[in-house]
């Protein structure tokens, strides 16, 4: 009798939409581990964009020019090149580790660039930050995709307005330490990526992260042949972000030069660049729910039509005008990120860090042959003739997404719901 009574109370429980153990939505939904990575992800993130607007007073310092300044980024983002490895090694159980540390490695390194004695120093600080940024974003989504249950875009939201979020309040903490502190105060904020990693560990030091099995190895075969198997995936993530990139670089890192240049004061083009980040990030935090509700592909499908549109549009405004159009292009140029996260992580594998690694991989290097390539552009023919070719180019995202349609139907984890495919 007592049996059946305890039955009835977990039925109950899941009925209210939180099952006894664990805390857990009904859908499997973990909020709190799912939560405490998100904070992670912003802690970490906040980290990685020091750099930037540090490098005024760090060419002063040092007495570097700007091609060596250049270069900085380029060392930061050279651990990229082995994504794949880190995918691999990540299907082990170290996964959580490797996760649990990284926000006080790249708080190590990155809050040591305002003492930094001479550029080699800050190049040695920037690779060993890029290499524990690379350990950070390969093994997380999968963590995500593990606790998020049936809403894997819902986890990949959360996940994303982290990030997102933290390309806004990470300029603005090291300015506030830079004025508070000096350049050789950037030190003090070592301790909030240690209190991260405790966070971390306290969620994570007892989750279950088991390797594949052996038959299941076996069944999937070589990482090659994952890689073919999903290589529709791949084209679909690799070529909606190629597609887009000149329009995302254009309305973002070439947003205040352009502003700028048109007679608008720099006050006004650093709001409008706050504008549509803020607004990126709501993108990031929504998308991934609304594409769990209406399917990634439809999702994908909206976004890659309205974006060029609002560009357009956004290009034909001016003074007050253009921040209505900002605040829709903002959400929709950003929203993709965990769209295509969660379809990475419904592919049908256990190998879910190495696609993931993959994903990775491509987007490193569509945004390094990008941004100097749309900067030569408007060095040849100017912002606003660049400008309109990356909004008309960005319309091949639809054809990217038209044409891998029906292959991720069959590619994509048979356990999600049909809407999902």
């Amino acid at each position: 009798m007592s049996e059946k009574v305890k039955e009835d109370s977990v039925k109950e429980g899941s009925a209210k939409g939180r099952s006894v153990k664990g805390g857990r939505e009904k859908d499997g939904f973990d909020k709190k581990r799912v939560l405490a990575i998100s904070t992670g992800h912003f802690v970490h993130d906040c980290y990685t964009s020091f750099l930037a607007p540090a490098l005024p007073l760090i060419i002063d310092k040092l007495g570097i020019s700007y091609g060596m300044t250049g270069l900085l980024a380029v060392i930061q983002r050279i651990p990229s090149l082995f994504n794949p490895i880190v995918g691999i090694i990540a299907e082990r159980p170290v996964m959580r580790y490797m996760v649990i540390f990284s926000p006080s490695l790249t708080a190590l390194f990155m809050s040591l660039i305002g003492v930094a004695p001479g550029y080699i120093f800050l190049a040695i600080l920037l690779f060993f930050s890029g290499i524990s940024s690379t350990l950070w974003h390969i093994p997380t989504p999968v963590m995500v995709k593990k606790f998020s249950g049936k809403r894997t875009g819902k986890g990949m939201s959360y996940f994303m307005v982290g990030g997102e979020l933290a390309r806004t309040a990470g300029p603005m903490i090291i300015l506030g330490v830079i004025s508070w502190w000096g350049l050789e105060g950037t030190w003090k904020m070592m301790p909030l990526g240690f209190v991260a990693s405790l966070v971390l560990y306290l969620n994570f030091r007892n989750a279950n992260f088991k390797p594949a099995t052996s038959s299941r190895h076996h069944t999937e075969g070589s990482y090659w042949q994952i890689f073919i198997r999903y290589s529709a995936a791949f084209a679909l993530t690799g070529g909606f972000t190629l597609f887009r990139a000149g329009m995302k670089s254009s309305l973002t890192y070439y947003l205040p030069t352009f502003l700028t240049s048109t007679g608008n004061t720099l006050q006004y083009a650093e709001l409008a660049l706050t504008v549509i980040q803020l607004s990126g990030a709501m993108g990031a935090l929504f998308a991934g729910t609304i594409s769990d509700r209406i399917g990634r592909n439809r999702t994908l499908l909206v976004i890659s039509l309205v974006t060029p549109l609002l560009t357009f549009l956004f290009l034909n405004l001016k003074g007050f005008w253009i921040f209505p159009v900002l605040i829709p292009l903002g959400f929709f140029l950003f929203a993709p990120v965990s769209v295509m996260l969660a379809t990475v992580q419904d592919l049908n594998t256990e190998k879910k860090a190495f696609v993931n690694s993959i994903y990775m991989t491509l987007n490193f290097f569509v945004s390094v042959m990008i941004y100097p390539l749309v900067g030569a552009i408007i060095d040849r023919v100017g912002f606003m003739p660049t400008f309109r070719a990356m909004a008309f180019i960005g319309f091949g995202a639809t054809l990217i997404v038209l044409l891998t349609w029906n292959k991720m139907v069959h590619i994509t984890d048979k356990s999600h719901p049909p809407e999902l495919s």
